[in-house]
């Protein structure tokens, strides 16, 4: 039995992850800045027994620091860390506000960095290593026109995994990023009537939480990665953006146009 730490645990990925984990029988310590959210999921009964709730604001030190003396009483954890929480909010370069930058920059970026220390020395003072994982986007790879302080906050997220990735090491804790293309959960909801967030779905279609499921159980996890990307050919592509930004520029109107038709079926199947 592992034991596991969550973030973003009321909705989406990390609600689904809760489930798949309790399932087979591991320790879950479940978090989510929304308790009250935490608590009426777990109420819809599908978690089980194993699963242990707290409030957890991922930009505070302290919240950090309760989950994982709740993991380790648990079960002397934890085993693995996973940073799934993360918020998206549409924009153009100039609408943005100040209050838009420190929302994306403190729960995406600074949020990852707390959890990842946190978990890193609750690990090496165990001596047994561990392995964190972070929630990154294809957005940490390619240039996003309308979502560029989303992009930017991924483009972090990367650095920094891939950075701790390597520190780490010694230790024999394992940082391992998933970089996936759009998700369906209430993050692509949110998106649909922005035109800013026309890119987003500009793919053949959403992954689904159990493509997520499949990729963090049958990959990440036993294998130990340093990053992935969901799926494969978007993953091509938004590489290939990587190493050659210019090129985005003639790709952009293709992709933005084929995103707005997408966001249009959306609205009219509502």
């Amino acid at each position: 039995m592992a034991v596991l730490v969550l973030t973003g645990c009321a909705s989406g990925i990390g609600a689904h992850m809760t489930g798949v984990f309790a399932r087979r029988g591991d320790a879950v310590v479940a978090t989510d800045v929304d308790l009250a959210a935490l608590e009426r999921r777990a109420a819809e009964g599908a978690w089980g027994a194993n699963v242990r709730r707290v409030k957890l604001d991922v930009r505070e030190e302290a919240d950090w620091e309760a989950a994982l003396d709740l993991a380790e009483r648990e079960g002397g954890g934890p085993d693995v860390v996973m940073n799934i929480a993360g918020v998206l909010k549409p924009g153009w370069v100039t609408d943005l506000t100040a209050a838009d930058v420190d929302f994306h920059l403190d729960v995406n970026v600074k949020g990852t960095v707390l959890g990842t220390r946190a978990a890193a020395a609750r690990m090496i003072r165990r001596g047994r290593g561990g392995h964190i994982v972070n929630i990154g986007s294809l957005a940490s790879l390619a240039p996003v026109p309308g979502l560029s302080l989303y992009a930017a906050s991924k483009f972090a997220v990367r650095g920094f995994s891939l950075a701790a990735a390597m520190e780490l090491a010694r230790h024999e804790i394992a940082v391992s990023l998933v970089m996936p293309d759009a998700v369906q959960t209430p993050m692509l909801d949110l998106q649909v009537d922005h035109d800013e967030a026309a890119m987003t779905f500009s793919g053949p279609r959403p992954l689904t939480v159990e493509d997520v499921e499949r990729a963090l159980v049958d990959e990440v996890l036993p294998k130990r990665p340093l990053e992935i990307t969901l799926p494969l050919g978007r993953g091509v592509l938004a590489r290939a953006a990587n190493t050659a930004p210019a090129a985005s520029r003639w790709l952009e109107p293709i992709l933005m146009k084929k995103g707005r038709k997408a966001q249009e079926r959306i609205k009219r199947g509502r």
